[in-house]
């Protein structure tokens, strides 16, 4: 009997929240997601607010002859949520897979500055989105008997040093509400898993105006000094929502090039070296 083949989500119904893009034709983290997903044989419920960048992702899922529908969704939202689950459905005739990605940057400040109602929004946003819309599928995971939930943290949930206080607040936030999930649900066989990307280079980030020397800079952060794309969030999100992940839960996994594993071993600098020439003690810098 040959082996069943591997990564194969033939059969398979996800729901990716996010599924849009800021740009036609650019990759973020859920359109990303979307395509690999629909790539290895799942039908893909494209979840995102707005219809046009969802739709570009669909389009992009077509020309490879995968199968996908847009759903308009307002992920903070309970009745929207509901709705959406409840039109997957009707167009898959179930779920087994959720992976949560929206999330914006938010209110910055610190606790002195900060909007409050702003605070209370992006909470929502990045938090709250992601339990309403646990909320109305796991149901139907039970019904399966066996279901995968995958959240969208950050590397500043694991890190401090940000300089706003809602965003890696709400990313840790996620981390701990994984882990509880995982708790809760694992004697289901529902399994819940969050990634945790570094700063990979996506529309969103590129909108933000990041110059050259800026995406260098941030390379110059992980262990690798590679760049990372939503391709490389995309697949560990398809590894954790697959079958052959099905001993997984409750794991917190960086997608960042060793961002959070320590620092890189990079070639001293001019300055460095003066300093170390001069005083025998490596500049504090590196």
């Amino acid at each position: 009997m040959a082996p069943a083949k591997a990564f194969d989500f033939t059969g398979e119904v996800a729901i990716v929240t996010g599924a849009g893009s800021r740009m036609a034709g650019e990759i973020g983290n859920g359109r990303a997601t979307a395509i690999l997903l629909a790539r290895q044989g799942a039908k893909v419920a494209l979840l995102d607010y707005n219809v046009e960048w969802a739709s570009e992702t669909k389009r992009m899922i077509d020309e490879e002859g995968g199968i996908s529908e847009v759903v308009q969704v307002d992920v903070t939202d309970e009745e929207s949520c509901k709705r959406a689950v409840a039109q997957t459905v009707e167009l898959f005739g179930t779920v087994h897979i959720l992976v949560n990605i929206v999330g914006v940057g938010g209110a910055m400040g610190d606790a002195t500055k900060l909007d409050m109602a702003a605070w209370d929004r992006d909470f929502r946003i990045n938090v709250t989105s992601m339990v309403l819309m646990c909320r109305h599928v796991i149901p139907i995971f039970r019904k399966n008997g066996r279901g995968s939930i995958v959240n969208m943290s950050s590397v500043s949930g694991l890190l401090g040093g940000n300089p706003s206080l809602l965003y890696p607040t709400s990313k840790g936030a996620i981390i701990q509400m994984t882990r509880a999930m995982a708790a809760q649900h694992g004697k289901e066989n529902i399994r819940v898993n969050c990634v945790c990307p570094g700063m990979v280079f996506t529309p969103m980030v590129r909108g933000r105006g990041l110059t050259d020397e800026m995406r260098k800079s941030r390379v110059g952060q992980n262990l690798m000094g590679k760049e990372g794309t939503g391709w490389d969030v995309g697949y560990a999100i398809l590894f954790l929502s697959s079958k052959e992940a099905k001993w997984i839960t409750g794991l917190i996994m960086p997608v960042d090039a060793g961002t959070t594993a320590g620092k890189a071993d990079r070639p001293a600098l001019k300055e460095d070296v003066l300093a170390e020439k001069n005083t025998g003690v490596r500049n504090s810098k590196l």
